[in-house]
């Protein structure tokens, strides 16, 4: 057997994407915007067609993703942030909610969310993560946009005509 097979397709030019960035525990947002925004440039993706928005927290996120979805201006979104445990229950809400919300965006609205949201144990783990959950996060949204683009089905072409509607004369009698 040989199937049809989808590639992989890593070309970023010409598509639109925007990077929605938790400003809470900045220095590791930081680190994970710089990355992704390298391998951004470095998959081809104009730097005029990136737009980068921050939030306070990750719970932000989910409203200004869903917000951006529904422009139906961006081909990929991209979600960066950390949730570093400490010592209450807080992190298990933030980590869950902020993840499912990412998720019910992509899902509601058709638009690839790359969630990078890093949820670790410590701020060792986080800083060691950072700069290649960035990146990775742009090869996803670049993919992932390629490959709904391509799963998308083909205009038909044909003509209208078979859609005429057809009116019938009554019989009449004189």
């Amino acid at each position: 057997m040989n199937p049809y097979t989808l590639t992989p397709d890593l070309n970023g030019e010409g598509l639109h994407i925007c990077i929605v960035r938790a400003r809470f525990n900045e220095n590791i947002g930081e680190m994970q915007l710089n990355a992704c925004l390298d391998e951004l440039s470095k998959l081809g993706v104009d730097e005029q067609d990136v737009m980068v928005v921050s939030v306070p927290g990750a719970l932000e996120l989910g409203i200004t993703l869903a917000q951006l979805a529904n422009t139906g201006e961006f081909d990929a979104l991209i979600a960066l942030g950390a949730v570093i445990r400490g010592e209450t229950y807080h992190f298990e809400v933030v980590s869950n909610e902020s993840a499912a919300a990412i998720s019910r965006v992509a899902l509601e609205t058709g638009i690839v969310v790359a969630n990078g949201v890093l949820t670790t144990e410590n701020d060792e783990q986080a800083l060691a993560r950072a700069a290649e959950k960035g990146a990775d996060c742009a090869r996803v949204a670049v993919e992932m946009a390629n490959l709904l683009t391509a799963l998308e089905p083909e205009e038909d072409d044909e003509d209208e005509d078979d859609d005429e509607e057809f009116e019938f004369e009554e019989d009449q009698d004189d």
